[in-house]
């Protein structure tokens, strides 16, 4: 089994390159380049599902009876994954109030 430093390492890595496809696609929307903030979405989905996988991971190892030490990179690690939700609902949200400004 991994460490849980790796898993949460895991973890904030997915999520921050996540956050920052989410981030470039509100930056590609305010420009008027739709085509990328499509890209750009649908790679920050697919960073975002793995990070959902590895954080699933240890929520599976917790209902397996093994115990997972609270470590304060692990609250960091959740905390960006919230974070990280957040910015996707909003991101879309600001996309599409771009795509009426622009019509």
């Amino acid at each position: 089994m991994e460490d849980i430093e790796t898993v949460c390492f895991q973890l904030i890595s997915y999520v921050g390159s996540a956050k920052s496809c989410y981030m470039e696609a509100i930056d590609a929307a305010e420009n008027n380049n739709f085509d990328k903030v499509d890209e750009l979405i649908k790679e920050g989905d697919e960073l975002f599902n793995e990070a959902h996988t590895v954080h699933f991971g240890l929520i599976q190892r917790e209902a397996n009876k093994e115990e997972i030490p609270f470590r304060l990179l692990l609250l960091h690690a959740e905390d960006q994954l919230m974070a990280t939700e957040t910015i996707k609902l909003m991101a879309e949200r600001l996309i599409k109030l771009y795509q009426e400004i622009k019509k």
